[in-house]
């Protein structure tokens, strides 16, 4: 019943004030001054008659009554945007944000690469991409959509697989030439390329553990177009993925008949978002490139 003498504003600065975590960010996003959200939120608090954000030096955290308050708000920001979409659907629009979270890869050489395809024809959604290799909470709502190499365990989400992908040992044709590896124990003692151990935060990540037991690593990186970039200048092997390096041509496979890694992506929504409109179309979008771009590379 508190909901009925709420207004909606106030709700909506809440919730990105919450997601944005500081007044500066959450005012930029609404396109107002900061001043203006936190007398808001200092509003919404004397209403109710509770404390609704811890604040420190670091920002704006939610109390436990606060994090209570946010899900109840999402739900109505959902059914808002919900109505809004099927009403803006009968005449052809759909507009609004869509986040999507995505390892480099698939973000980088493939969704960027193509993403004018999308907006030729949704143009009034805007994409926000983060390609990296960091856990997002979609329930936190720190994403609308995770692209993921694994199936969660819990939580209130719908997913689906959409694809296996496979990661092979690639040289610069340099490096190939000079050195002759024929089998795996030709493989010690050569220098590699690879992720910065500490920071894969993803097991399926660790390739290089499946193929050497006590890789000589001389390059890390935590991204994966600047370990591409190390392996064509003929400083080591690594482990790239097939939809990435197969039309390389500087690049070399080597082992082909003896080093072939299988991995997945997974695809999750919230089951709160998963029918609107924005998210449904930019799902389809990654689906169909996924399979025109991936799904036959071995």
């Amino acid at each position: 019943m508190l909901f009925f003498i709420m207004n909606w504003d106030d709700l909506k600065y809440f919730l990105i004030l919450s997601r944005s975590s500081k007044l500066l960010n959450a005012a930029k996003k609404l396109k107002v001054e900061p001043t203006t959200i936190a007398r808001r939120i200092k509003r919404l608090e004397i209403n109710l008659k509770m404390q609704l954000f811890h604040k420190s030096p670091r920002g704006y955290s939610l109390t436990e009554k606060g994090l209570e308050l946010a899900k109840y708000s999402e739900k109505i920001e959902n059914q808002i945007f919900g109505i809004n979409e099927r009403l803006v659907k009968k005449n052809s629009l759909v507009s609004g944000n869509v986040r999507v979270t995505v390892g480099e890869g698939l973000g980088s050489e493939i969704i960027s690469k193509n993403i004018q395809k999308f907006n030729n024809k949704y143009p009034d959604i805007k994409i926000e991409l983060l390609a990296d290799t960091k856990s997002r909470s979609i329930s936190n709502n720190e994403t609308d959509i995770l692209i993921s190499l694994s199936r969660p365990k819990s939580g209130r989400l719908i997913c689906s697989k959409l694809c296996d992908y496979f990661v092979r040992l690639y040289a610069s044709n340099e490096f190939s030439k000079k050195n002759k590896i024929k089998k795996l124990h030709d493989l010690k003692d050569k220098p590699f390329v690879s992720y910065v151990d500490e920071f894969i935060e993803f097991e399926e990540l660790d390739y290089l553990k499946e193929v050497c037991r006590s890789p000589n690593v001389i390059f890390s990186s935590n991204s994966l177009r600047s370990q591409m970039m190390a392996i064509e200048t003929g400083l080591g092997l690594g482990l790239l993925h097939t939809f990435i390096a197969s039309n390389n041509r500087n690049l070399k496979v080597v082992l082909k008949d003896s080093i072939k890694i299988k991995r997945e992506y997974w695809i999750i929504v919230h089951e709160n978002n998963f029918q609107l409109e924005r998210i449904k179309v930019f799902c389809d979008f990654i689906r169909e490139l996924v399979k025109e771009k991936i799904c036959s590379l071995e």
